[in-house]
């Protein structure tokens, strides 16, 4: 019995061990790029997850009564990993002037949990083999990123017009261009219809959109800013 307390803790130690080196190495990296749940957030999740998952495992192994039936169920606790990273990712998803931010900072915190997770199973070279992937994501995949952005704009722009310009016209004559409406609003006044769109397209191409707008016989205006 002691033996196997003793195999117990030292199997439990070392996975919380690897836990907090894959945690903090995704915690460090999102704690450089200045990102809210950085260092400890990650650890914190990646050993909790471990810990509920080895706990899982030994409620599991308890055993079963005279009638066939488990003692405990190993997939109950380790599901509630799920749903407490859930709330966690959730609260650091924000909304500001149109624009979601925080969905890597989620995606982040429910991988690190399901990496711990995959440590508590004992899965020790899977779990490394996931950590480094997305070591490669999260800190290799930023000159990619940078250079769709610069591609790539999303801008917001003003269009006046004469009253009763269609949207699907403006629209199609963008489209001719390259470039896409996302959102937009009208509005009436006297003498002219004005659009506030919100476009995007690949950055060569704006010019080209305000060349075919501007020849248009009923748009007066095009600002992009």
């Amino acid at each position: 019995m002691e033996a196997f307390v003793a195999t117990f803790q030292v199997e439990l130690l070392a996975k919380l061990v690897v836990a907090i080196l894959l945690g903090g190495a995704i915690g460090l990296e999102r704690e450089v790029a200045g990102k809210p749940a950085g260092l400890r957030t990650n650890i914190l999740i990646c050993v909790g997850a471990a810990l509920f998952m080895h706990l899982s495992i030994v409620v599991g192994d308890i055993g079963f009564s005279p009638d066939g039936h488990p003692y405990g169920d190993v997939t109950r606790i380790a599901a509630q990993i799920v749903t407490g990273v859930g709330f966690l990712g959730a609260g650091t998803i924000m909304q500001a002037r149109g624009t979601i931010i925080g969905l890597t900072s989620a995606a982040t915190i429910w991988v690190v949990a399901a990496i711990g997770a995959t440590v508590g199973a004992g899965f020790y070279v899977q779990a490394l083999g996931a950590g480094a992937l997305v070591m490669i994501v999260l800190s290799g995949m930023g000159t990619l990123e940078h250079w769709l952005r610069r591609a790539r704009r999303t801008v917001n722009a003003t269009i006046r017009a004469q009253p009763g310009t269609a949207l699907e016209d403006v629209s199609a004559t963008l489209h001719r261009a390259g470039i896409r409406v996302v959102e937009h609003a009208i509005f009436d006044h006297v003498g002219d219809r004005t659009f506030e769109l919100r476009l995007t397209g690949p950055s060569r191409q704006f010019e080209e959109a305000r060349d075919h707008m501007l020849k248009r016989d009923d748009i007066f205006h095009f600002h992009v800013g």
